[in-house]
């Protein structure tokens, strides 16, 4: 079996965090080095998938959740908007191996997507 991912020591209570949300299967956190006014990740409990394509093969299910609970993060943390963002693999900075969602929002424009 492999290391306790962070997001698993961090929904375990080894590493302090404030869970802003929680679903049967997920939780959000805040993300420690912001991209956006409001930058939050959406993380399954689960460490079984690495990446979004492991998972959206793996759990649809769970993907559907985790999506579910960023529109409810946006809604009630900004205006509704909201930009997801998935990476998968270092080239793509992939950091955490975990697979994770980022829920951006607050004013962003088209033109920032390569930031």
């Amino acid at each position: 079996m492999s290391e306790p991912s962070i997001f698993t020591r961090i929904r375990n209570g080894e590493i302090p965090s404030e869970i802003i949300a929680e679903t049967e299967n997920t939780f959000a956190i805040r993300d420690i080095a912001p991209k956006a006014p409001v930058h939050l990740l959406v993380i399954p409990k689960t460490q079984e998938y690495r990446n979004v394509v492991e998972l959206a093969a793996g759990d649809p299910e769970l993907m559907a959740e985790m999506v579910g609970l960023a529109n409810s993060l946006a809604a009630e943390h900004a205006d509704g908007d909201f930009r997801l963002i998935f990476n998968t693999g270092p080239n793509a900075g992939q950091t955490v191996f975990h697979v994770h969602a980022h829920v951006l929002a607050g004013g962003l424009e088209e033109a920032s997507l390569g930031a």
